[in-house]
């Protein structure tokens, strides 16, 4: 067994890494998270073979995107923020909205229920989403593969859309705009062994910690003008081939046709989803000082390091563009399951009483 892991790792790293090359050769987006993701899944579609992404590598990974994300933190970030954050939680609750009368429409059409078909369409982590589905008896497989579909939809359309919008050269990488000051001692990366370590402390009590406390760690420590060094290119393309990689092997082209017909139903409830954030971060634009493609950003319903990795390579602001998605996932992640317990709960409490008027649940 600890011959074979090596081996497997080899093996997975060497298909994702030409994923990569094949995405950077033809100048797509991401090439080092999307193309990873999807040599892997055609890989072991076609192949039927094991991948293997250690958790360490994964988790570190994510350290140093949340370091590299923190590290474009300012004063003037902390204080841009501030008066969109009303605006900015009133458009998240109308995307929830939206994603809720999009599901229980779907669910009138087909033969998955209100509850699967709810969780399976909001915009928020696929873990917590089948965690929180789980507790009120929801089909959690039925969940998983729909939030995958959603998931797909959105890492792929939203940079590539984003990009055709706002063009701009990829072969250059999202890294040029890294700060490349020279520290001359080399005990000043202990600063970002600190931000990983917070981000360790914080695993089982802050969603993604391991991306979100190293970037505010990395941020405070920024704002108060610490002396951080950048991070080199090559541990950046390292952590989004393993990022990359990982997402990938959680993945199979499998488990989306066994959601069959009903995926086409959630593919286009996404595409929903992403014309409306379009149109809101529009408005959000237009009432604001903040330019069209940091706005847009902030509001698609994706992950928050495709969505910042993106904003770094059409010239946006990472820095608002990654303290709004964690703003919007947190709301998702603690207010909104908490707020569909206790709807599905009450509904449920009701059919008890008059099951003819719920035949639905």
């Amino acid at each position: 067994m600890s011959v074979t892991k090596p081996i497997k790792i080899i093996e997975t790293y060497s298909i994702g890494l030409l994923g990569g090359l094949i995405f950077l050769f033809l100048n797509w987006p991401l090439p080092w998270i999307l193309g990873p993701m999807t040599t892997l899944i055609l890989w072991k579609s076609s192949t039927y073979r094991d991948v293997y992404c250690p958790n360490l590598l994964k988790n570190s990974s994510f350290i140093i995107l949340g370091i590299y994300f923190g590290l474009s933190f300012t004063k003037e970030t902390f204080l841009t923020v501030g008066p969109y954050l009303f605006p900015f939680l009133l458009t998240t609750c109308i995307l929830v909205a939206i994603s809720i009368a999009n599901s229980i429409i779907i669910s009138k059409f087909t033969n998955v229920d209100v509850v699967t078909s709810v969780f399976a369409s909001i915009p928020g982590g696929l873990s917590e989403m089948v965690a929180a589905s789980e507790s009120l008896n929801a089909n959690t497989a039925l969940v998983t593969i729909f939030q995958t579909v959603r998931l797909l939809t959105v890492v792929f359309l939203v940079p590539f859309s984003v990009l055709h919008l706002f063009p701009t050269d990829m072969r250059g990488g999202p890294f040029e705009t890294v700060s490349a000051e020279e520290v001359s001692s080399v005990f000043s990366y202990g600063w970002f062994i600190l931000c990983g370590f917070v981000g360790w402390l914080l695993r089982k009590k802050l969603p993604a910690a391991f991306v979100i406390a190293p970037l505010l760690t990395t941020g405070v420590l920024n704002v108060l003008e610490v002396s951080l060094p950048g991070i080199p290119v090559l541990l950046l393309i390292f952590a989004q081939l393993t990022i990359g990689i990982s997402l990938g092997s959680k993945i199979t082209i499998q488990d989306i046709v066994k959601g069959g017909k009903y995926c086409g139903f959630y593919f286009g409830s996404t595409i929903i989803l992403i014309l409306v954030s379009f149109g809101l971060g529009y408005l959000l634009s237009a009432q604001t000082v903040l330019d069209l493609p940091t706005a847009m950003l902030s509001l698609a319903p994706g992950g928050l390091v495709e969505m910042v990795l993106t904003a770094t390579a059409v010239k946006a602001d990472p820095a608002i563009v990654s303290s709004l998605q964690f703003i919007r996932l947190l709301f998702i992640i603690i207010v909104v399951p908490a707020l569909l317990k206790w709807w599905f709960g009450k509904k449920s409490a009701s059919a008890l009483v008059s099951p003819d008027k719920h035949k639905e649940l």
